[in-house]
């Protein structure tokens, strides 16, 4: 019997970092069982199709679906970078694992559902619902079939994965800080003093004249001096 055919696929060096050491910075040869879609191919190899911006087959544009056979040459092109500003700002779903990046978009002022107690599929029905863009460290969640817009997180530290999504999304102008509560992802409104001072601290009475308050869970959000530390976090992002 002899040896199976092949296709032989080439890289973007920003998708290099999914692929195995041995296998970067140059092309490599993946085995054609019967027919072979260019995504399974791609992916088999450790890049999510989510991180593919491009594809061609022998030189002309194709896409994820496409069959090989054998014989054929692939060049993958990363995702690229938003151009910012982007017309309008995605909403995101965000993996367990990352609860402080949820926040800090809400805190920005983006659409970002979180929760603890989801589990993979709770994430992805949930991004696949009101078509979120998928964000996570899992590079086996990127790689579903439902899931058809994700980012694979590089950042470790929240503050600088903030920042990388507001740079990957291009949304530097559609920062609100401020105008969402971080724990409920609920518009903020605005209130009176008088309607809540009952319910502050005697301090911040004292200090504060501005107050917001969550129409979920009724938390009253000021400018203290938390949010001084959140305003730097924010311009960071946009810098």
């Amino acid at each position: 019997m002899g040896a199976r055919p092949v296709a032989v696929l080439s890289f973007d060096a920003a998708l290099h970092r999914f692929l195995a050491p041995a296998r970067r910075g140059r092309p490599v040869a993946v085995e054609i069982d019967r027919a072979r879609s260019a995504k399974d191919a791609i992916e088999s190899l450790g890049v999510p199709h989510t991180e593919v911006g491009g594809l061609s087959i022998d030189g002309r544009a194709a896409g994820l679906e496409d069959l090989l056979r054998g014989g054929e040459r692939l060049a993958i092109s990363a995702q690229p970078e938003a151009v910012d500003p982007a017309p309008e700002a995605p909403r995101f779903a965000a993996d367990v694992h990352l609860g402080k990046l949820a926040r800090h978009l809400r805190l920005a002022g983006f659409d970002c559902l979180w929760s603890k107690d989801w589990d993979d599929d709770a994430l992805v029905a949930a991004a696949v619902a009101d078509k979120r863009v998928v964000l996570t460290r899992d590079i086996g969640i990127l790689r579903r079939r439902a899931v058809t817009r994700g980012r694979f997180v590089r950042a470790v530290e929240s503050e600088a994965q903030l920042a990388e999504v507001v740079r990957a999304f291009g949304l530097r102008a559609q920062l609100r800080p401020f105008s969402r509560c971080r724990e409920c992802n609920v518009p903020l409104e605005n209130v009176s003093k008088d309607d809540v001072e009952a319910l502050l601290p005697e301090k911040v009475r004292a200090l504060y004249t501005r107050f917001r308050r969550c129409p979920g869970c009724k938390r009253i959000y000021w400018e203290g001096t938390h949010f001084e530390r959140l305003r730097a976090v924010l311009a960071r992002a946009s810098g």
